[in-house]
């Protein structure tokens, strides 16, 4: 089994030299690398050019700001072989994680997508309570534990992607999750394998989780997935907002009970979380309490962020006020 590795990036100067060493050093090394570049302005495609030079299987393509859908077109669209596996900069793969995926294809001749595992890394407190507070946790699957449906820990055939047309080009993120439900309603078959696992470096404090949340709230509108995450949160912020009305009659004192409502909700959502990733980050009393204690405001923000890439969507991209331009460029 021959197979493409695809990688879309744009800056990403720190972490291109690591991924390609744990690319060419798999088990199963890939027989081609091929990645995009979206227009970096750092030494991106310099540190690619140095492993191209010492005679490493990459092939690099230049474009201007692309988007990580048009990214990822644009190398598969460049592969030469039947499997094509997508990872991003940023991950880390485990040293058997291509093998593992094309075991697993091997292993089942009618599948035509393989879907591997992911790990957050958690290697601080508050990435840990990051990944309580938003990464799902692991389920069963075909009998063992794993996380699933992660388009940066995936192998496929090439006939899968040129069927559903591509990934999305013109999303800054959620253009995986409407690829893998395209893939999904074209009935391909689909494989699991467990122990194809990717590390995946969450954001590291509140502030730059707030900026991705943002990005990923109005990216995720404009993909038409606005019902699965921001419909319930923000309908229960209506509800609070609701609720602040009467203290126009009743005075100040009664902000205190939306507030206090909104602090409950907030504290309920993070009981819950902690116990649905119970058995993935095991506790005892303190760690948990330290955890909500970083929870609270953390789910708060991410909250924030939801709410702030909604009104970006509404002013950006319903009304068009403030647009961005989006230069798409063409592959050279």
């Amino acid at each position: 089994m021959k197979i493409s590795v695809v990688i879309p990036v744009r800056n990403e100067e720190r972490s291109i030299g690591p991924l390609l060493e744990a690319l060419l050093s798999q088990s199963l090394p890939p027989d081609e690398i091929v990645i995009t570049d979206g227009g970096s302005t750092d030494a991106t495609t310099a540190i690619i050019q140095d492993f191209i030079n010492r005679g490493a299987p990459v092939r690099l393509i230049r474009t201007t700001h692309a988007l990580p859908g048009r990214g990822r077109n644009l190398a598969a669209a460049s592969t030469t072989n039947e499997w094509i596996a997508f990872t991003d900069a940023g991950i880390k793969p485990a040293p058997q994680w291509l093998e593992a995926l094309a075991a697993r294809a091997g292993k089942d001749s009618s599948a035509d997508v393989v879907y591997g595992s992911y790990e957050p890394v958690v290697d601080t407190l508050f990435k840990e309570c990051a990944a309580i507070s938003y990464v799902s946790p692991p389920a069963e699957i075909e009998g063992s534990l794993m996380r699933s449906q992660f388009i940066a820990s995936a192998l496929m055939r090439r006939v899968v992607w040129e069927r559903v047309g591509g990934f999305p080009e013109h999303l800054r993120s959620a253009e995986d999750l409407l690829f893998m439900q395209r893939v999904a309603a074209e009935h391909f078959q689909i494989a699991y394998a467990p122990g194809a696992v990717v590390q995946w470096e969450l954001q590291p404090n509140f502030w730059r989780t707030f900026k991705r949340f943002t990005i990923y709230s109005r990216n995720n509108i404009r993909a038409g997935l606005w019902r699965q995450w921001q419909g319930p949160i923000l309908s229960r912020y209506l509800v609070l907002v609701l609720l602040i009305l009467p203290s126009i009659v009743l005075g100040r004192w009664w902000l205190a009970v939306p507030f206090g409502l909104w602090i409950l909700l907030l504290l309920a959502r993070a009981l819950v979380a902690i116990r649905r990733n119970r058995r993935a980050y095991p506790a005892g009393f303190f760690r948990s309490a330290l955890r909500l204690v970083i929870m609270l405001p953390l789910i708060a923000v991410l909250d924030l962020g939801l709410i702030l890439g909604s009104l970006k969507w509404v002013l950006t991209d319903k009304f068009h006020l403030g647009a961005e331009t989006v230069t798409v460029g063409h592959g050279t």
